[in-house]
């Protein structure tokens, strides 16, 4: 089986190219990606398992046929994803991550290939305490550009399906939390325990304390494409995938285990608004999927990898 994974060198593609041959032993790998990051270390000590290939492009304007053409299985984590940095560049959001997914979906439709595209449960916004994929539009409120962007990608494909017969999956995945060799540390989880580790206060949307927000440990994001390509689940339809909703409070309580003085800063933001929600993923586990992720352990997992980097600051209680 051969898969592409375009953004490979990212938070969620670097730790997926290392689990794809657990997987799938024997499967060929593309990995896609415009470094633009410089997460060089994303490549380095890749398992055996699988034959790999990297190419360095960047797939809102490079010629696609030769890198989708023959492949099953395109995963599209070309993008920026900084959904509360997207207000100072959503034009630069909606070029690279709308015109990515598009000019990947058109190539996967022409060739045949079968798409998983990863979405946001940003896309939400409700007065509900619970949402689902069933939700009404008034519950699809996206809370930044980025958001906004997704949402837009989403109605893309479903338009792509209909019309030209694309193969593919959206996925509204939670906030991803857990480390990876290309990990980042602007999303609220792991921004949290860079700032404890680092003695810095953590920076809390005045709002946000107790409202509640799904999300999503990396490893159950791998093994939710996993179960997506064994059940050959492409069809079309839109999955919440999370680990669990939980509260900034839960979450600040959970690092606080690790880091018992951390202290808290509370500030204004306009990613967030007063609302407080659940987001129900019944669907993806109607086919097996249970998440085996949880916060204390991917909060403990980042917090002991910085640990040594700031050891004055950090006093681990667990």
């Amino acid at each position: 089986m051969k898969f592409v994974v375009t953004g490979a060198i990212g938070h969620i593609g670097s730790m997926l190219v290392r689990e794809l041959p657990r997987l799938f032993p024997g499967c060929e790998i593309l990995m896609v990606d415009n470094m633009a990051t410089q997460r060089y270390p994303s490549l380095f000590d890749l398992p055996d398992g699988a034959t790999y290939r990297f190419v360095e492009t960047d797939v809102t304007e490079a010629d696609l046929t030769p890198l989708i053409k023959g492949a099953d299985i395109v995963v599209q984590l070309a993008a920026v994803t900084d959904a509360a940095g997207s207000f100072d560049n959503a034009e630069e959001v909606e070029r690279v991550n709308f015109v990515a997914t598009s000019r990947i979906a058109d190539a996967c439709a022409e060739f045949g290939v079968r798409l998983i595209h990863p979405s946001s449960t940003s896309v939400y916004g409700t007065q509900d305490d619970k949402v689902d994929e069933d939700c009404t539009l008034d519950d699809l409120k996206p809370q930044s550009p980025y958001a906004e962007t997704k949402l837009r990608e989403e109605a893309l494909l479903t338009e792509m399906a209909s019309e030209k017969g694309l193969k593919h999956i959206t996925c509204r995945f939670g906030t991803i939390f857990g480390t990876s060799p290309g990990m980042r540390f602007h999303t609220a989880v792991n921004k949290f325990c860079w700032q404890a580790v680092m003695g810095q206060p953590l920076t809390v949307w005045r709002t946000a304390m107790d409202q509640k927000r799904p999300y999503l440990a990396l490893q159950d994001a791998i093994a939710a494409i996993g179960l997506i390509v064994h059940h050959d689940l492409f069809d079309g339809r839109i999955y919440n995938v999370l680990t669990t909703n939980a509260t900034v409070r839960d979450i600040v309580d959970t690092i606080r285990q690790y880091v018992p003085e951390l202290e808290v800063s509370l500030v204004d933001s306009r990613i967030m608004n007063q609302l407080s929600y659940e987001v129900g993923f019944d669907r993806i586990r109607s086919h097996g999927f249970e998440p085996t992720g949880t916060l204390e352990r991917g909060i403990g997992s980042t917090v002991n990898l910085l640990g040594h980097s700031n050891s004055c600051a950090m006093r681990p209680t667990a």
